[in-house]
């Protein structure tokens, strides 16, 4: 077990309303560390629908997902908050009054005052591509995220999919991998343009091969792959050397380790109370789509409420000798002086 990260607060999500959280947060002096299982901070947003108009956000007629992320992150940069991508949170355990240890599935450790859980619909985890006995490759040669890109040097890389993900993996790792190989169901591609063309030019110095078919099945053995049986659109099957393959088809939503917790779940969501977002944990907080309570409505503006009052509260336990005193951004000078524009 690492050595624990001491810090108030881990919020868990970095998507809209975990990011607003850490600016009620911030006002309050609580200081945040963040947990995605994204390898980028906006959630939903920023992943699903980063160019996508978002009308409904007050006083903000149109906002783009991506607009909006980036938005709140430069809102939230007076706190200084710790992000923690491409991690996925497994335990919550309760050691203290209040005390909680967390742990990531990487073996990261914090120690802190209170949780927030803005995992939205639960966390993102990516589709496992339907190929019979992938699961006995998966962590030692098929992997859904690249973590370290030293862990892929000198390996025969084998990339499936044909989004941004998979062609940007494509253009990071050639320059270090044995052999880089992409292979798509088509001859189109979904991500950036100037991604496919610095794919093809690649291709076409024989850097690296591009080959337009589909996975059926992995020959290998004790977990090692050695080959990937690959369906081209003549139906021939032929065995595509690697030892390494990166699947990216996308993302599912999953309730996750979530139900391990120790919160209460109902219909794979967590009840919380109105007057300040609290599960049935003392010190555990839900805001955003993932809590229900009578009347929710999954409205981002509706977790940006849940995130204020959640924050009143959860300074009770990051500082329980303190008198909590309501102010007004417009009007107090200290807060304005936290955000820099006193």
């Amino acid at each position: 077990m690492s050595e624990p990260i001491r810090t108030d607060a881990l919020i868990i999500g970095a998507g809209p309303c975990g990011l607003f959280a850490v600016f009620e947060m911030g006002l309050l002096d609580i200081k945040a560390h963040v947990v995605d299982i994204l390898d980028k901070v906006g959630g939903q947003c920023a992943e699903l629908y980063p160019e996508k108009p978002i009308y409904d956000i007050p006083g903000i007629p149109m906002i783009t997902g991506q607009g909006l992320t980036e938005g709140l992150r430069a809102q939230v940069q007076p706190f200084h908050p710790v992000f923690h991508l491409n991690e996925m949170i497994e335990t919550v355990e309760k050691i203290g009054d209040p005390l909680f240890r967390v742990t990531t599935d990487s073996g990261k450790v914090f120690e802190v005052k209170v949780v927030v859980i803005a995992a939205g619909g639960g966390s993102f985890q990516p589709k496992r591509p339907p190929v019979p006995g992938i699961e006995a490759y998966e962590g030692t040669s098929v992997f859904y995220a690249v973590r370290r890109m030293e862990d892929f040097r000198d390996r025969t890389v084998l990339i499936v999919g044909g989004g941004d993900s998979a062609l940007d993996w494509t253009l990071n790792l050639q320059p270090i991998a044995k052999r880089m190989i992409l292979l798509h169901r088509r001859d189109e591609f979904r991500g950036a343009p100037h991604s496919v063309d610095q794919m093809r030019e690649l291709v076409s110095t024989g850097k690296m091969d591009l080959i337009i078919g589909q996975v059926t099945g992995l020959e290998g053995a004790n977990g090692r792959l050695s080959g990937a049986m690959v369906k081209g659109n003549d139906g021939k099957i032929s065995t595509v050397a690697c030892d390494t393959m990166l699947p990216f088809f996308g993302l599912t939503m999953k309730l996750g380790p979530v139900a391990n917790w120790g919160v209460t779940l109902k219909d794979n969501l967590i009840p919380v109370d109105t007057e300040a977002y609290e599960t049935n944990v003392p010190g555990i907080f839900a805001i955003g789509d993932i809590n229900t309570y009578p009347g929710k409505l999954k409205l981002i503006l509706s977790g940006f409420h849940e995130g204020a009052l959640m924050a009143q509260k959860a300074s009770r336990y990051v500082f329980p000798d303190k008198r909590v005193v309501f102010q007004y951004t417009t009007s107090s000078t200290s807060l304005q002086k936290k955000l820099g524009v006193g």
